[in-house]
This record gives structure tokens, sequence and C-alpha cells, in this order.
């Protein structure tokens, strides 16, 4: 070995591998990077669908009277698609998300099982098989219950999104009338608690398409700006 080639070319004498190879660091090796979907469109889309079943039959559509159809809707989609979104929110560490499909998937389960002739409890208020005024209270205190943890959500989502300010503020307003509704029996109540789960159903559901209208499935004229409301950390 030359002397001009010094220690780059030095070789080790027993397996003749060079020496800059034998003491070189070992490569770096990149993590691998996994990227999971946001299931909050769902999630969304869920919410809304219930809430657009539940006030066209609150508004009596089509001249429909019985609520039970909104069943389908709030145990099949409701019920399993947000506890799902729940549950998938809180492995991507999204808090707030978790909580909120995870208590509204509950709630679309207890809701179908008012109904239910299987769980009895429109039985349990009635009285020679007439479902009596309790049963309409009772009602009331469940909306009302759920009209409060509706708006500890709001107050939790004003550095969100407007859509998703929208979905809940206005969820607020349809049942705190619904609820009003149940204890009076007014039926301008009910309409206007219809009126405002429309409202509802419109925010969620720009906030679904928001999330599923990206870059990869739809053109730049469809898809829908999300309308952050607050940027900075304050």
């Amino acid at each position: 070995m030359s002397e001009k080639s010094g220690a780059m070319h030095a070789t080790d004498s027993e397996h003749g591998v060079p020496h800059s190879i034998i003491n070189a660091p070992p490569p770096v090796v990149e993590a691998y990077k996994h990227s999971y979907a946001d299931p909050a469109p769902l999630g969304m889309l869920a919410y809304g669908t219930v809430f657009f079943c539940s006030s066209l039959l609150t508004l009596h559509a089509g001249g429909v009277q019985s609520a039970n159809l909104v069943l389908v809707f709030a145990v099949f989609f409701g019920g399993i698609s947000q506890t799902l979104v729940g549950m998938w929110c809180m492995f991507l560490g999204d808090t707030f998300s978790a909580t909120v499909f995870g208590a509204y998937g509950g709630f679309n389960f207890s809701y179908g099982a008012l109904y239910l002739p299987q769980i009895g409890l429109a039985a349990a208020y009635s009285v020679d098989g007439v479902v009596t005024e309790e049963f309409s209270h009772a009602i009331g205190i469940y909306l009302a219950i759920w009209d409060a943890i509706t708006l500890l959500f709001f107050i939790g989502a004003l550095r969100t999104t407007l859509p998703v300010c929208a979905t809940l503020g206005f969820t607020v307003l349809a049942l705190t009338c619904l609820s009003a509704n149940s204890f009076t029996g007014n039926p301008h109540l009910g309409t206007a608690g219809g009126a405002f789960g429309l409202c509802a159903t419109a925010g969620a559901y720009y906030g679904a398409l928001s999330g599923i209208y990206t870059r990869a499935s739809t053109f730049k004229a469809i898809r829908l700006p999300p309308v952050v409301l607050a940027y900075q950390n304050v």
C-alpha cells in the first residue's frame, strides 16, 4: 500500500476489507410512517343523517306521523358508525372527537331503545295500553340531559371549525325546543326543533363533505373549505 493512499485505503489484513468500511457508522434507516384516514367525516355524515331523518319526521314530512323510521338510522347507522368513529379517533389521539362521537353513538343507541317494544320503556309509562303524559315528560328530561351535554361540547368546540360549531350549536337549539315540546305539548316548539335540526344537518353534512371532497377525489371547484375558526394558539 502506498503512503499516498493513507488510512482511506488501508485494508484489514485478515479479511482484505477497507478499514473505512469497517469503521463506518451504520446507515440511517428512516422510520416507517403509516398514514391513517380521517374517520371524522363518517361520524359527521352519520350525525347529520340521523338528525335529517328525525327532523323530517318531527315536521311530519309526507304526512308521516310515526317516528319509528328514525330507529333504523339511529341504531344501524348513527349508533354503530359514531361509536366506531369515536374509537378510531381515540386511537389517533383526538380526544375531543373521540368523546363527541362516542357520546353521540351512545345517544343514538339509547334513543332507539326508547321506542323498542322489547325494552318496555313505553309500556312502563302506560295505563291500560295507553301511553301517559308522564312518558312525554320523561322524554323531555332525556332530551334536556343531552341538550346540556351538547352545550358543553359546543363550548369546547369554539376553536375548531365553523361546520362543527354550527352543528353543535343548532343541535343545542333543536334539543331545547324538542325538550320543551315534550313538557308542554306546544306544536310550534316541535316545528322549531325540527327546523333547527335541519340546520344542524346542514352543518354536519358540510363538515363531512369538506373532509371527503379532497384533491385526490374531486375537482378544486367542488371542494369545500373547512373554515377553521382559530389558527393561532390563543
